[in-house]
């Protein structure tokens, strides 16, 4: 199964492998070509790989409901009682 992305990897590597022999023909066989020659090699073996034993595509999460919270002030007895664990100061008196 190819799709359309992937032709268009193949159409890239393509197009990348013929920009780095032209860089071949004018620096000659230097590291820096070598090395961008290996990495597009490891790209096309990549590609190959995946084409033939893709992974499970990832499912698309529902878009998660939105719990609007306003700014008005809260109700202050909510909070009677409750600890102000890593607030520090939790043992002085509650201020208003």
């Amino acid at each position: 199964m190819i799709t359309a992305e992937m032709r268009e990897l193949h159409r890239s590597i393509t197009t990348l492998r013929h920009h780095i022999v032209g860089l071949r023909a004018h620096y000659g066989d230097t590291d820096a070509v070598r090395r961008m020659a290996n990495d597009l090699d490891r790209l096309e073996i990549d590609l190959h790989d995946f084409e033939h034993s893709p992974p499970k595509p990832v499912k698309v999460k529902a878009k998660e409901q939105v719990i609007y919270v306003p700014d008005s002030k809260s109700d202050e007895s909510a909070w009677l009682g409750a600890q102000d664990e890593g607030l520090g100061f939790h043992s002085r008196e509650r201020t208003k």
